[in-house]
Parts: structure tokens; C-alpha cells; sequence
């Protein structure tokens, strides 16, 4: 090993250090005895046991995950329409205004665009009485108007490298269209449309700027709870709830990795020219 190689893979060990070194520290004290940071009291579970009956918490990672399944799902419907049509349907009227409309969530700062929201849904409730009231449908409605910005984006850039002749040749074999999107465009585009749903979940499980300014009482998100409660220090439950989403992420990561290789074992084998 020459010595940049050696300098560039210290620098490498050194930038994955700082990233992933708090992480494990946050972990080691989910096991700690002590409520004190700064203090080693022995390896105990008595956190994770309190995070169990702890109901705020409990309660609002469910709001979280219902939320975020249903604006996933919804700006899964709306994202790949928009980027259908932006990949598919080339030059139209006000194509600009659309997609520049449509990549707005991207670069707009969220504290903006959790101020507009509010706003927004202040004037429909004053003018027709809907909805009434702020709460997890509004922050559903929120998180997936933002998200949609990100799986159009996914859908585009995938149908952008998929030869639209595929398509054609489906219906010159006298498929109809919708034949030909449902067993030609759709198979496709899975891969980009599992990736955008995941994306717009994790987007909504994460935020805590736009649910701040759409949610009302009774609908705090996890992040709103576990912001709140920061203010005041942080708290061995909080640890534990941190050490629970690593290795519900570390899990989710080893079986995607695990799909792939066996993915790519199988076609391996069925491409072999030995068989």
C-alpha cells in the first residue's frame, strides 16, 4: 500500500468515525444503569422496559407510522403520474410552469413550506369548514404533498432510461395501452415505485418542521415528542427508542442487501451458458 493510499484510508476511517462514533456511544448508553451520561452504572435493561410503558411515546410512533404509510402511499399515486407524464408525454403547454411547480418542495425551505401549509388549511377551514381542525390528516396531507416532489423525481430519472420502444413494440403486437403500461411500463417502473414509497415514509417519519406547523392537539408525531423532550434533557428512554430504530434500519438494510445477492445469484445461474 503506497502511502496516499494509506493517508486517503485513515482519512476514510477518521470521516466514518465521526459519523458512526455517536451512534454506537448512543447505543452503549440505552445499557446503561445510570441516568447520568457521564457515569457507568452496569448493563441494565431497564430502559427499554420503561420505554415500554411509556404511552406518549408508544402512542405517537404509531401516529407516526400510520401517517407515513398513508402520505407514502398517497404521493406514491400522485408522484408517479407527474413523472409519467413528464418522461412520457414530451413537449406540452405550460410544461415548464408544471415541473418547476413540481420540484418547488426540493428547494424550498421547510420552515416555508410548513407556513404556507398552515396557512393554507387556516383559509379552507374559514371559507368551507374543512378541515376542522389541524391534526394527523392535515400533517398526512402535508408530508405528502412535499413527497410527491421526490417520487416523481425517482420515476422520471427510471422511465428517462427505459426505451419507450419497449412499449411501443408491446402495442404493435396489438396490446391496448393499458395492456401495455400494466405488463410492459408498470413492471419497469417497480423498482423506482418501491424506492419512492420508501422514500416519502422515511421522509415523513423523519420530519418534525412541517408537522409542527400542521398538527393540532392530540397529534404529535414521534419526532414532535422526541424534540419536545430533548428541551429538557435527554432521557435513557430516548436512547433506547434511538437503539431500537438502528437496528430496525440495520435489519431492513442486511435484508435488502441479502434480496439483492440472492437476486443476482439467480440470474447468474439462469444467464450461465453451462446450463
Amino acid at each position: 500500500m503506497t502511502r496516499s493510499h494509506a493517508t486517503l484510508l485513515a482519512w476514510l476511517i477518521l470521516c466514518h468515525a465521526f459519523l458512526y462514533a455517536p451512534i454506537g456511544f448512543l447505543v452503549a448508553l440505552s445499557f446503561n444503569d445510570s441516568r447520568l451520561v457521564t457515569a457507568w452504572a452496569g448493563f441494565s435493561l431497564r430502559w427499554y422496559a420503561a420505554l415500554w410503558q411509556d404511552q406518549t411515546l408508544i402512542t405517537a410512533a404509531l401516529l407516526s407510522l400510520r401517517i407515513a404509510a398513508a402520505s407514502a402511499t398517497l404521493a406514491l399515486i400522485v408522484g408517479t403520474l407527474a413523472g409519467y407524464a413528464l418522461a412520457r408525454f414530451g413537449r406540452f403547454r405550460m410544461r415548464g410552469a408544471f415541473a418547476a411547480a413540481l420540484a418547488a418542495p426540493l428547494v424550498l425551505p421547510e420552515v416555508i413550506t410548513g407556513l404556507s401549509l398552515l396557512l393554507l388549511f387556516v383559509a379552507l377551514e374559514q371559507g368551507i369548514g374543512w378541515p376542522a381542525g389541524r391534526g394527523a390528516g392535515t400533517v398526512t396531507l402535508a408530508h405528502a404533498s412535499i413527497s410527491v416532489a421526490y417520487v416523481a423525481v425517482v420515476v422520471r430519472a427510471r422511465l428517462a432510461g427505459t426505451p419507450v420502444e419497449l412499449e411501443e413494440a408491446a402495442m404493435d403486437l396489438y396490446a391496448p395501452p393499458w395492456q401495455a403500461f400494466a405488463r410492459v411500463t408498470l413492471p419497469l417502473m417497480a423498482p423506482a415505485l418501491v424506492s419512492g414509497w420508501l422514500l416519502a415514509f422515511t421522509l415523513s417519519l423523519d420530519d418534525v418542521v412541517v408537522a409542527s406547523f400542521t398538527s393540532g392537539p392530540g397529534a404529535s408525531t414521534l419526532p414532535m415528542v422526541v424534540f419536545s423532550s430533548i428541551k429538557l434533557g435527554p432521557t435513557p428512554e430516548l436512547y433506547a427508542l434511538a437503539t431500537l430504530i438502528v437496528v430496525a434500519v440495520a435489519a431492513i438494510l442486511l435484508a435488502v442487501w441479502r434480496a439483492q445477492r440472492g437476486l443476482a445469484a439467480a440470474t447468474i445461474a439462469r444467464d450461465s451458458p453451462l446450463r
